[in-house]
């Protein structure tokens, strides 16, 4: 086993820890070749057995400074911090030695970079109990981030609140950049309440740890998000207390926020606050996300007088807020606004994209209008706007539900040459249902194969359409198969499939059989595992 990294010598890893502890010199003679030969020998010793250290030979002459050498070596050169950390313990732990802080800090990054939390969990409580601060900012901000990402949750607020204490003794500040990344990975990670509580309970209460307007929309944002819009109002009206004014990311998180809960009108009274902020002007996410909520509501006339309002007041609709108006229309039935909308968009320079066309060709599939929703599948690959899972699935189902079932495959066999789009079972499963109930049964089959081929699973839709394609067909031996196979895979057949499988067994003198599958209905509902 080698043990010496050829490009980072013991004299300049001396030098790279006395550069890193703050030493006055730094060079290649800042230690004596004794000392050189000292730090080789534990090194040696580290790798072989910790406990030949543990002589009076040894706890005389190492020093803290040799340790943060030997340790940098260990983690730097041999790439070895889990034995860099059985060192640094047992230096601790069996030879009293009193370690250095930028031992500490070193070793507490290079076991978080590694995933070893555990180990640096213990590495912070040495340092609390040596009286060892926590670096501020970038290294502050790793290590919490690092905790934090890795579900250790508690200990990231632990190493947070101990290093805003120290803070607070000593007439300081920690960096609103730790605290924010704090914030932002509890909330993306949907752990709202947790960010809540601590926004409220430490960030608010500690003067180390004053809040910005960015602290306080990112906790806004996960509230909003939510649901939990009276909770973010609380901390609207509490900025101004804390000398945080609200900009307009907090006005669009919260009329997002308004939206989602269905208060349109609470959105619409914000947007006006917004015009009347002396320094702010609302933006097209403010009028975009009021235009969607009011189109969710169905007020289909007040959003297009507030899109008119949108241009007056000189902002440009984007495509997000043509598609929102598009996909209202569409829900509503009136395709003839719809169309205009599209139009409109077109005219003033925006491009559709496929949530445009996505929109219009439900609107057109939803009431009865197929061929112009396949006429702007044409359209779509003329203006080179790619068809997602989505698109897909909405002309699958509608041309199924018309009967046009190769039609549909033909269409299928297009989206299954994609390798982008993930098939899933919703869209196989109308044109399985169609085959079935058309008595094509081998087709269904095949369909039923591409959509293995392809590594889409099975649902229980799926299951129950074969079965009872199968038993239409009087082909029970396949039927059972399919029952069968949906058992094994763990996909809980529903009632209905359950007692038409048996019905059909009985009319088909198979008593037995439909006794046993009605035996494993009952067992299975006593085990609680059907619905």
């Amino acid at each position: 086993m080698r043990l010496w990294a050829r490009r980072r010598p013991i004299p300049r890893v001396c030098s790279a820890a006395l550069f890193h502890c703050n030493a006055t010199r730094v060079s290649n003679n800042a230690f004596p070749a004794s000392t050189l030969w000292f730090i080789k020998v534990v090194c040696t010793i580290c790798v072989r057995n910790l406990k030949f250290l543990e002589t009076d030979y040894f706890r005389q002459h190492l020093t803290p400074y040799a340790a943060s050498v030997v340790i940098c070596h260990l983690n730097n050169s041999l790439n070895k911090v889990d034995l860099a950390f059985s060192f640094f313990h047992y230096a601790r732990c069996s030879l009293n030695l009193i370690h250095l802080e930028f031992t500490f800090h070193l070793l507490l990054k290079s076991l978080c970079r590694r995933g070893l939390h555990g180990l640096a969990k213990v590495v912070f409580d040495y340092m609390k109990d040596d009286g060892i601060p926590m670096a501020n900012s970038n290294d502050l901000d790793f290590v919490i981030s690092s905790f934090a990402v890795a579900g250790e949750i508690g200990v990231a607020q632990e190493i947070l609140i101990t290093r805003a204490e120290f803070c607070s003794k000593q007439g300081s500040m920690v960096s609103p950049l730790v605290y924010n990344n704090f914030l932002n990975i509890l909330v993306s990670r949907n752990l709202v309440e947790e960010a809540a509580l601590f926004f409220k309970g430490h960030i608010l209460r500690l003067r180390s740890l004053w809040p910005e307007t960015c602290s306080f929309n990112i906790v806004v944002r996960g509230l909003c998000f939510k649901g939990m819009i009276e909770e973010a109002l609380e901390l609207f009206v509490l900025m101004r207390d804390f000398d945080c004014y609200p900009d307009i990311v907090t006005f669009n998180t919260l009329i997002k926020g308004f939206c989602r809960v269905g208060n349109i009108d609470r959105a619409k009274e914000l947007l006006g606050e917004v015009k009347l902020q002396e320094g702010l002007l609302p933006n097209v996410v403010t009028y975009t996300s009021v235009i969607s909520g009011i189109c969710k509501s169905g007020r289909m006339g007040m959003a297009e007088a507030l899109l008119d309002e949108m241009i007056s007041d000189g902002i440009t609709p984007n495509s997000f807020t043509y598609n929102a108006l598009i996909d209202g229309f569409g829900k509503m039935g009136d395709m003839a606004s719809a169309h205009k909308i599209y139009e409109r968009m077109v005219s003033i320079g925006v491009h559709p994209d496929v949530v445009t066309f996505s929109s219009l060709i439900d609107g057109c599939c939803r009431y009865g209008e197929l061929e112009q929703g396949m006429m702007l599948l044409h359209e779509m690959n003329k203006r080179s706007v790619t068809p997602n899972l989505f698109t897909f699935s909405i002309l699958i189902g509608a041309l199924c539900r018309e009967n046009r079932l190769n039609e549909a495959h033909v269409l299928l066999k297009q989206m299954s040459q994609r390798e982008d789009i993930v098939p899933r079972p919703f869209v196989y499963n109308p044109i399985v249902d169609g085959f079935c109930k058309s008595g094509n049964v081998d087709e269904a089959n095949l369909i039923v194969a591409e959509m293995e081929a392809k590594g889409s699973i099975h649902d229980k839709m799926t299951y129950t359409i074969l079965i009872f394609g199968h038993c239409m067909k009087g082909r029970l031996h396949e039927a059972i198969a399919i029952y069968g196979k949906m058992l094994s895979v763990g996909c809980v057949p529903d009632d209905l499939a359950s007692k038409s499988l048996s019905s059909c067994l009985r009319k088909a003198g198979m008593a037995n059989k439909a006794n046993e599958i009605e035996d494993g209905v009952m067992n299975s509902a006593l085990l609680g595992l059907l619905p």
